[in-house]
């Protein structure tokens, strides 16, 4: 069964429950997704989006989700 975007969202509301998430795709494989959370406050871009990955790291080694491009910051 193919992944869904909000698979993916809820995927990673369950690893950072505070976060903003978008997520756009319908393919089954290639998605993007947009997450913002407080928690990034004072990380980089790759330390936020190293968090945001390991939300997904079953589906990401099983290839079940082959691409995830990441946009990433902590709020305004």
């Amino acid at each position: 069964m193919a992944i869904t975007a909000s698979d993916i969202e809820h995927l990673i509301r369950a690893g950072l429950p505070d976060a903003k998430i978008i997520v756009q795709g319908d393919d089954g494989q290639h998605f993007a997704a947009e997450v913002i959370d407080p928690s990034f406050k004072g990380m980089n871009r790759v330390q936020q989006q190293r968090a945001v990955n390991a939300t997904l790291k079953a589906q990401l080694e099983s290839g079940e989700l082959h691409a995830l491009a990441l946009t990433t910051r902590a709020p305004e």
